[in-house]
């Protein structure tokens, strides 16, 4: 759970000590309700399945992309406001705080509205297509981002507008830009989700399925930001932006690759 638009425009108001308060309220109140609404789960699986599931090639075949976009995701998703918010001097757009909001609440807006529909469809047409476009096209448009003050000056956009005060014509690139970041990721999440699931219920375990998606994951989103700091501080900030659209490039490469090798060519379709 996520409170980026509350949190950032709060903290220009109130500072961070009542945003966090604000925060753990929500979240004492999910939990209460959530304990009181569900029912007791009387499910019990017998054995280790998580064993079983660590070799099963069609996860082996998911894990393959997503240790990789775990680095892309995690870099640009982290990267994205500091962009925006730092000075000029440390590769930044130096916006303010509801700006910067502006740039986090995009992807997540986007990403919002379209997974319900991106997942029906997945669910109709096969998902492995579905992580292949959507975790390319992420990439994609993460190479863009560092290219925003150059968009924004070609088309000649505003470099202040109501509300938010100065700016830059770099702004509305941005903004956008993240938009398209919450696109590309709604077509590939739904998808990821729906095939470790069916992979757990085939082989009699959902949630050990779903430990492997996540243990899978960690070690990008622990990495990424010690890659992302040196870059930044050694490279400069567009280069974090270059890796993790690399990351989710090659992710899908290897995704592709080893689906065809272990499935053959028409995996891509058939899944």
């Amino acid at each position: 759970m996520s409170f980026p638009g509350v949190s950032l425009f709060g903290t220009t108001l109130f500072a961070f000590t009542p945003i966090f308060a604000l925060i753990t309220a929500i979240l004492a109140v999910a939990t209460g309700l959530a304990w009181l609404s569900l029912s007791p789960d009387e499910t019990r699986i017998h054995g280790f399945p998580f064993s079983d599931l660590a070799v099963n090639r069609r996860i082996v075949s998911l894990t393959s992309f997503r240790a990789q976009y775990a680095v892309a995701v995690t870099l640009v998703r982290t990267w994205i406001p500091i962009y925006a918010g730092v000075t000029a001097a440390n590769g930044g757009l130096a916006y303010g705080a509801l700006a910067v909001s502006l740039t986090i609440i995009a992807e997540k807006f986007c990403n919002m509205l379209l997974q319900p529909h991106t997942g029906r469809i997945s669910d109709r047409h096969g998902r492995a297509l579905f992580i292949f476009f959507g975790g390319g096209l992420y990439g994609l448009v993460a190479l863009a981002v560092p290219f925003s003050p150059a968009i924004g000056t070609a088309l000649g956009l505003p470099s202040t507008l109501p509300v938010l005060g100065p700016l830059s014509p770099a702004f509305v690139p941005l903004v956008t830009l993240s938009g398209l970041l919450g696109v590309a990721d709604s077509f590939r999440e739904p998808a990821s989700m729906a095939l470790f699931a069916d992979e757990g219920t085939d082989d009699g375990g959902v949630a050990s399925s779903f430990g492997i998606r996540e243990l899978v994951w960690r070690p990008g989103s622990v990495a990424a930001p010690l890659l992302g700091g040196y870059l930044m501080a050694e490279v400069g900030m567009a280069w974090v932006f270059y890796v993790g659209g690399a990351s989710a490039i090659t992710g899908v490469v290897t995704f592709f690759g080893v689906l065809s090798y272990f499935h053959g060519p028409t995996a891509l379709t058939e899944w």
